[in-house]
């Protein structure tokens, strides 16, 4: 049986690089328009995957496609304990995430939602863990320089510049990146 088309509801040009690797280029990109604001008390776990089944239900079918295409959503958050760390756009913000992060273990929590015609929404959230080392004020300094930061989640790019902080990774490097690709392969294999 053929691939389906996939429908990539993500304008991440990191998400979409990462599913190249699979063999994946997508019938469409279309980004989801949806509040990402956290619901009071809301976890990083249950946030992430609520993030990507409501990015995977708000984007419409494109008419052009077959009626086995599939809309893929992803979710990345940096969690620091129960903390939801914001999607850095601004110096300040990106500063208290790396301070936060400086020397200390957190979780990448990717959720997936893969969304059929048929009315049925599947999701997996996707838990890896990074340790940073103690990182010097010259260290924030220069990653700020980079310009890397803007609009990561927690502040930082696992596959730029942040990299040479980092200490350990447990758990799957494509999902700090944007996307399992191992769960995002078993997902499209379970559907056929």
């Amino acid at each position: 049986m053929d691939m389906p088309p996939v429908i990539l509801a993500s304008a991440s040009p990191r998400r979409r690089d990462l599913l190249q690797q699979l063999g994946i280029e997508p019938a469409a990109v279309i980004s989801a328009d949806i509040d990402e604001t956290p619901q009071r008390g809301e976890l990083p776990g249950p946030y992430a995957v609520r993030m990507a089944r409501e990015k995977a239900m708000a984007v419409e079918w494109p008419d052009d496609l077959p009626s086995n295409a599939v809309i893929l959503a992803g979710d990345t958050v940096v969690a620091c304990g129960r903390r939801i760390l914001p999607k850095a756009e601004t110096e300040d913000e990106a500063r208290t995430c790396l301070a936060l992060l400086s020397g200390r273990r957190h979780r990448v929590l990717g959720g997936i939602a893969l969304r059929s015609r048929d009315g049925r929404l599947r999701s997996r959230l996707v838990k890896s863990t990074v340790i940073f080392k103690r990182l010097s004020r010259q260290d924030i300094d220069e990653y700020i320089t980079t310009k890397d930061w803007q609009g990561k989640a927690g502040g930082y790019a696992i596959q730029g510049p942040a990299a040479a902080y980092i200490r350990h990774i447990d758990g799957s490097y494509s999902n700090i990146v944007g996307f399992s690709l191992y769960a995002i392969s078993a997902m499209l294999r379970g559907i056929g």
